[in-house]
């Protein structure tokens, strides 16, 4: 049970990945605890974000925990200091016919990472074997990030959390052509054959 558990858990942990530019370029302008608390915490809410807009308002901010816990004049004076160094952009944005002033990463960060098929995977159908992992890191290796992540929406919406049934989708994407069908004309030119040849070509045979 214990082991069940343990399992269990480690399914719903959600992760993000901080670009190398904030330990090269952030991390040495920080100059105090709550600067650094404050900038990995924006870091976290925008990252973690799945769609656009990639910014957080100040109310949303001055909502959230450990921030409304400092206090609006501290918050203020801390999201100052990491805008000063560069660590956090202010800029102000009509939402909803308001005028809101918003919070953003760098240029060079602002855009969250391609969700991990691995963590997709642990998320929407569940525990990885050695044999599923193979299979994974093969389809990683055919397939667009973007198509993979949105092949396990489209699985999850029609409640067929199976990996066959992804594989299926990708297949006939990759088959068909996506959308505007221009990966498939960049598929046809490279080599038609291309997702049923080799090792893993099971992945994709109909």
């Amino acid at each position: 049970m214990p082991d069940r558990q343990l399992a269990s858990s480690q399914r719903k942990t959600d992760f993000i990945s901080l670009p190398d530019s904030f330990f090269t370029q952030a991390v040495p302008k920080i100059q105090d605890l709550a600067e650094l608390k404050v900038v990995l915490h924006v870091y976290y809410l925008i990252l973690r974000k799945r769609e656009r807009p990639y910014f957080l308002t100040y109310k949303e901010l001055l909502s959230y925990g450990l921030m409304a816990e400092m206090g609006e004049e501290t918050l203020r004076q801390t999201l100052g200091s990491a805008v000063e160094h560069g660590t956090l952009l202010h800029s102000i944005s009509n939402i909803n016919g308001m005028l809101e002033e918003v919070y953003s990463l760098p240029a060079d960060s602002h855009q969250p990472p391609a969700i991990n098929i691995f963590v997709l995977y642990e998320q929407n159908i569940g525990v990885i074997t050695p044999t599923i992992a193979e299979e994974l890191k093969e389809a990683e290796r055919l397939y667009p990030p973007q198509w993979i992540e949105e092949a396990f929406k489209e699985a999850a919406a029609l409640n067929k959390r199976i990996w066959r049934y992804i594989v299926r989708i990708l297949e006939r994407w990759a088959s068909e052509g996506k959308d505007s069908g221009e990966y498939k004309r960049d598929i046809k030119k490279d080599d038609p054959d291309k997702y049923i040849k080799g090792k893993y070509g099971h992945l994709v045979q109909r």
